[in-house]
């Protein structure tokens, strides 16, 4: 009698022990669903509208069509080369980052960040990534946010290169659209020096009128360290509020300094970092020094791996509960768990038999 006793409850305690398992590994398995985190789902429908916008714009005044590296014909992939366009650049990165999902990303590394709303962040867009400009206002938007961005017009190939649609008409676009509220506090020309060195002096001429008749400050300081107090200047000073965060897009000279050690800065959120020579630095290391978390999207194809985004979609990815899922370390967690589960399944199948088969 007293070896079933004994039989009962080992089965039982080491049932429950299974039962706890099974329990502990369906919540970390469980979908984050549009209730669990709401702004996320926001933050990819508000990219979503935008980049519909955008479509349809330049399907109807005919920019950016024909464009073979451009098949979905979003309009966000410009020429290959043109009066703006800086560096060489990779099409399927550009097009990776055409994605609402991204807008969601961005809006999971502030929340990580310690984001919440009502608060600033700043935003500094080259032209090389569009997309990403409109992810970081729509997860601005979604998380009710206030953006300070200044933009950068030169870029590498494919990205906003085209000088008839450039950053600022893409952003202007979606003003108009009143898809989003806020307008850039300043921008560049970027290129050499931060500069356009490079361009036409038509086209500068251009871009500076363009940005005079809108009412945004031109930044065209050579000198680094400069350069970097200007933007400080507009990012800090200018409009007195506190900054949470700062969003870096791309290759810009001013945010990424001219250290080639930014290259070992890994993408996604940044909260530390080498910190180059003062003559060096960019607009990244003025706020990690500031202590102020950034946001590094300029490794795309990292990016898309470890947060599961497809790389070089042939067609615009859904927003689902699985898409706007960011936990890169969720899979430790199950892993560790289903480990424990299946040694604790062996040591009871062990222990079990020594306790009562060997009785028999």
């Amino acid at each position: 009698m007293k070896r079933t006793l004994n039989k009962e409850l080992f089965l039982l305690i080491n049932g429950l022990i299974g039962i706890s398992l099974m329990i502990a590994l369906s919540v970390f398995f469980k979908s984050t669903d549009k209730s669990g985190n709401p702004e996320l789902f926001i933050a990819a429908e508000n990219m979503e509208r935008s980049l519909k916008i955008i479509q349809d714009y330049c399907i109807q005044n005919h920019i950016n069509t024909g464009n073979p590296e451009d098949p979905q014909h979003t309009g966000l992939i410009g020429p290959e080369w043109s009066g703006i366009t800086t560096t060489i650049g990779d099409p399927e990165a550009k097009r990776t980052t055409i994605n609402p999902n991204f807008a969601a990303l961005i809006a999971h590394f502030l929340q990580q960040a310690g984001v919440k709303k009502g608060d600033t962040i700043a935003v500094g867009n080259s032209a090389s990534f569009p997309a990403l400009l409109v992810a970081s206002l729509a997860a601005a938007k979604a998380m009710e946010l206030y953006p300070l961005v200044i933009i950068s017009f030169g870029s590498s190939s494919f990205g906003a290169s085209n000088p008839e649609f450039n950053l600022w008409d893409i952003y202007k676009l979606l003003l108009e659209h009143q898809i989003f509220e806020t307008r850039p506090v300043a921008a560049s020309f970027g290129g050499e020096d931060d500069t356009g060195a490079e361009f036409e002096k038509t086209i500068t001429d251009s871009l500076r009128l363009c940005m005079q008749v809108a009412g945004i400050p031109m930044i065209s300081e050579q000198n680094l360290e400069k350069n970097i107090e200007l933007r400080i200047d507009y990012y800090f000073n200018a409009h007195n509020r506190r900054i949470k965060a700062f969003i870096n897009s791309g290759g810009a000279y001013a945010n990424i300094g001219s250290s080639p050690d930014v290259l070992n800065i890994k993408p996604g959120l940044v909260k530390s970092a080498g910190i180059p020579a003062p003559e060096n630095q960019g607009i990244i290391h003025a706020m990690l020094l500031k202590k102020i978390p950034v946001i590094h999207l300029l490794y795309i194809k990292g990016l898309a791996q470890k947060y599961n985004l497809p790389w070089d979609p042939a067609r615009q990815p859904e927003i689902t509960s699985q898409s706007v899922r960011f936990n890169a370390n969720h899979h430790y967690g199950v892993l560790i768990i289903s480990l424990l589960g299946i040694f604790w399944f062996a040591w009871l199948m062990i222990r079990y038999r020594k306790l009562f088969n060997s009785r028999k």
